[in-house]
């Protein structure tokens, strides 16, 4: 039996050879992912959350699970909706359950959206990215 890389989001289950997917890691990865691709720091991110630094990191890496307040705080601090957070979350766990996920917005998202052409506003540089759906 192969050995399961102890950092990997998912933990080899027994209910036949399928992975146990570790939500509080996937959410970890999004948050990390998202606050590096904005090019700022744990302190940065702690900071504006409110949080402490030390239990910032712990949630990225997976070692804490957040609450919806907290996850909300960090989204606000990441200038990134939740929703978009837990759609991500959500399109890995399919991916780590072998489902294929659609490239697909839902109309209402899209439709909701507008681009804003403003610098440094974070999400809303985003937001003309999206397509509607059907």
């Amino acid at each position: 039996m192969a050995r399961q890389d102890p950092r990997s989001s998912t933990a080899r289950g027994t209910g036949g050879g399928r992975h146990m997917v570790v939500l509080r890691r996937e959410i970890g990865d999004v948050l990390r992912d998202a606050r590096q691709r904005q090019g700022r720091t744990l302190r940065e991110v702690s900071s504006a959350a409110r949080v402490s630094l030390g239990y910032l990191s712990e949630v990225e890496r997976g070692q804490k699970e957040a609450s919806s307040e907290l996850l909300g705080s960090i989204c606000d601090a990441l200038d990134i909706p939740l929703s978009l957070v837990l759609r991500e979350v959500s399109d890995r766990v399919a991916v780590a359950e072998g489902l294929l996920i659609p490239d697909t917005v839902p109309v209402e998202l899209a439709t909701s959206m507008s681009p804003v052409a403003e610098p440094g506003l974070g999400w809303a540089r985003a937001r003309g990215e999206l397509a509607p759906t059907g």
